[in-house]
C-alpha cells in the first residue's frame, strides 16, 4: 500500500525530532520534546541547576507528576535518583504511588526515597546529596514555607548542583513564591485529560507556566500532555504525527497508547 505524502512527511519530521532529542540528552540541557517550551528555554531545561516547581495544595499530585516526568527526561543511565520528602508531607499528601510513577515511565529509573523528620534535616541531607556527583537527579519536596528554606538555603543548593552536575528539583506545594537562587520557576495546574479513540483514557495533562527564568526569557504558559511511550511533552490534543497542530492529519492515524505494560 502506498503511503500518503503527508504521512511520509510526518514520519520524517518525527524521526528528525527524536534524533535531535537524543543528540541533546548528553549535553547541558534536558529537552522536554515540546517545541515551544524547549525554544523558550534555549533548547531545554539546564542540567546541573536548581529548578523550582510550585503548585497549590489541590494540584499537589500534578506537581509531583510533573517532577516525575522531568526525572524521566533527566535521569542518566547508572546514576540514581533521590526523592527526599518531609514526614509531614507523607502525612498530608500520602506516600508516593509507585505504580503511578511506573505508568509515567519512571519504572526504569533507580529511585531512592528518603523521608526526613523536619525541614532543616531535609535541607541538610539535600545539600549533601546535591554535592554527590554520582547522583543524577534529586527531588526535594517541601510543603508551605518552612523557615529554614530561605534565599541562603537555595543558594547553597544551587552552588552544590553547579559544582557536582546534579540536577535538583525543589517541589513546593501550598507555598508562597519568594526570593530564590533557582534557575527556573514553574507553576503547575491540573488539566482534564482528553479521551483517546473509543473513549479510552487520555494522556496525563498539565497546565505549565514558566514563571521565572534566570538569564532568559520569562513567561509562557502551555497546555501539554505527557506521552509516556516517547517520554516527551507535547501540545494537548495534538495527535502524535509530528505535524504542526493546525496541519491536516493523514488518514488512519491512531493515537499511541497511554499505558503499556507496567514493570514492577
Amino acid at each position: 500500500m502506498r503511503e500518503s505524502p503527508i504521512a511520509i512527511a510526518a514520519l520524517r519530521q518525527r524521526i528528525s525530532q527524536v534524533e535531535g532529542l537524543r543528540q541533546t540528552e548528553t549535553s547541558g540541557v534536558i529537552p522536554l520534546g515540546h517545541s515551544g517550551i524547549d525554544a523558550r528555554l534555549g533548547g531545554g531545561l539546564e542540567r546541573a541547576r536548581l529548578h523550582e516547581i510550585f503548585a497549590d495544595t489541590e494540584d499537589a499530585s500534578s506537581a509531583g507528576g510533573f517532577a516525575s516526568m522531568i526525572v524521566r527526561r533527566a535521569a542518566r543511565a547508572g546514576s540514581p535518583v533521590m526523592w527526599l520528602r518531609q514526614e509531614e508531607v507523607q502525612r498530608a499528601g500520602g506516600m508516593l504511588h509507585m505504580p503511578g510513577l511506573i505508568e509515567l515511565g519512571i519504572g526504569s529509573v533507580d529511585l531512592v526515597v528518603g523521608v526526613l523528620p523536619d525541614p532543616l534535616s531535609l535541607l541538610r541531607v539535600a545539600a549533601d546529596v546535591a554535592r554527590c556527583a554520582e547522583v543524577g537527579v534529586v527531588v526535594i519536596e517541601l510543603w508551605k514555607n518552612p523557615r529554614p528554606l530561605d534565599l541562603t538555603a537555595t543558594r547553597r543548593l544551587a552552588v552544590a548542583t553547579e559544582a557536582s552536575g546534579v540536577t535538583a528539583l525543589l517541589l513546593r506545594v501550598g507555598a508562597e513564591q519568594g526570593p530564590s537562587a533557582a534557575a527556573t520557576r514553574w507553576a503547575i495546574r491540573a488539566l482534564p485529560a482528553l479521551p483517546l479513540e473509543a473513549n479510552a483514557p487520555g494522556f496525563p495533562a498539565l497546565d505549565i507556566e514558566l514563571v521565572r527564568q534566570r538569564g532568559g526569557r520569562t513567561g509562557g504558559r502551555w497546555s501539554v500532555e505527557w506521552d509516556r511511550d516517547q517520554a516527551i511533552f507535547r501540545e494537548q490534543g495534538h495527535v502524535a504525527t509530528g505535524l504542526p497542530p493546525d496541519a491536516p492529519l493523514p488518514g488512519l492515524v491512531v493515537p499511541a497508547a497511554a499505558g503499556g505494560t507496567a514493570r514492577a
